[in-house]
Formats: structure tokens, C-alpha cells, sequence
């Protein structure tokens, strides 16, 4: 499978742009807020690819991060969301933007995406609530922009905790929590305090409850 494409934008649509790779050119589709964050046509540009697969149709999708490819192939998880659909969630939100509105259990945020109902909104937070903190989580690892190479590669997959190493699960789930709150743009201060506290009000709650309770508590109040 393809990973990660990098080379020089030939041309730029309104969904996606011509990349050429050493004399090759894909047809790449992108969000509109990868495609803000390309250079002008005849610039090197490197873009994390998903590739969907039909049986009459060969798409390639494009992210400037692997974060970002990655919450799109948990979306396509949720029955219901297809590649557009979750493409225009991630071009209104961000890849922060979903983890945020899931974790909150924020469905208006996630209908702020063209063509996303109340139904498909509600139906993405409840088969995701659970799953997200993990992605967010890797937040920090994942987030580095692609970097401009003159080759195809393929992207090594997310590091997993070595067993025999892992903490305990109360220390895990705070953990978890923290690095999660830190990735989302949080001050590490901050994010530690949140954490402590709802952590010491609900000792039994696990990472996502935690990521929850915390984006609550350090939500501005209006």
C-alpha cells in the first residue's frame, strides 16, 4: 500500500491535486484544510496517503500528518461514514476538532461538517467514545507534518507499550489522559492539574471518562 507520496504539486482542484512523484502523476483527494496547508503548484509537497479500494474505483486520500490519516480511517469505522463524509469532518474540525467533539460528546461540532446529520453526528461519538483516547493519546507522536522526500514510503505503524512494561491501570489511564489533553494544545501545568483533579473526584474512571471530565472542567466559561 501506498503510505506517503512526496513530490512536486502540479495542479491544485477544489478536492484534490495533482502530485508529481518522479515523473508519475497521483491524483490525490484532500480536505480543505490539507489543501490550504499545500505549497503553490511547482513546489515540493509530501502528503500521508490512505488508499480506498473498490471494485470498480482506486482513490487515493491525502493528510498532512499521520494523525490526521489516522482518525480518517477510525471515522470510516463508524457505520455510515464514508470517505467524504469523513473528509469534510476533518477539513471543518481538524484532527484535534474530532478528538475534542467526541471526547466531549459534542454532536453539534461534528454536524458543523457539510453534509453530517444529527444521526451520523450522534452515531460517530457513540462507536467512538471509546476507541478515540487512544488516538489521542499518540496525539504528540503522530502530529509531525510529512516530511518533503523524492521517494514513495511506507509509514511504519504507531509503537505499541512493550509488554511487561505496562503501568498500572490507574496510572495508565492517567497517563493516557495527560498526554492526550497535552496534545490537544493544553499546557503540560495545566493538563496536569485537570487530570488530578477529576482523577481524585472519580478514582475509578478510566482515560476516556478522564479526557472528558478534564476538557469539561478546562472548557472557558462564558
Amino acid at each position: 500500500m501506498i503510505g506517503k507520496l512526496s513530490g512536486i504539486v502540479d495542479w491544485k482542484g477544489l478536492d484534490q491535486v495533482l502530485l508529481d512523484v518522479r515523473g508519475v502523476s497521483y491524483i490525490v483527494h484532500v480536505n480543505d484544510r490539507t489543501l490550504a496547508g499545500l505549497p503553490p503548484v511547482g513546489e515540493a509537497a509530501a502528503l500521508y496517503t490512505d488508499l480506498l479500494v473498490r471494485e470498480d474505483l482506486l482513490q487515493l486520500f491525502g493528510f498532512g500528518s499521520l494523525i490526521e490519516r489516522e482518525w480518517h480511517r477510525l471515522l470510516m469505522t463508524v457505520q455510515g461514514v464514508g470517505a467524504k463524509a469523513s473528509m469534510s469532518m476533518l477539513g471543518a474540525l481538524g484532527a484535534d476538532g474530532v478528538a475534542r467533539a467526541i471526547a466531549l460528546g459534542d454532536a453539534r461540532a461534528i454536524q458543523a461538517a457539510q453534509g453530517v446529520g444529527p444521526k451520523l453526528a450522534q452515531r460517530v461519538i457513540l462507536e467512538l467514545k471509546s476507541k478515540a483516547p487512544v488516538l489521542m493519546a499518540l496525539g504528540g507522536v503522530l502530529s509531525t507534518p510529512a516530511p518533503e522526500a523524492s521517494q514513495v514510503i511506507e509509514t511504519d505503524a504507531p509503537k505499541r507499550r512493550p509488554q511487561g512494561l505496562a503501568a498500572p491501570p490507574r496510572a495508565a489511564y492517567t497517563a493516557d489522559a495527560l498526554s492526550a489533553l497535552v496534545n490537544l494544545g493544553y499546557s503540560q501545568g495545566e493538563a496536569a492539574q485537570a487530570v488530578a483533579t477529576v482523577s481524585a473526584e472519580a478514582p475509578d474512571a478510566d482515560t476516556a471518562a478522564l479526557i472528558r471530565s478534564a476538557l469539561k472542567m478546562l472548557a472557558p466559561r462564558n
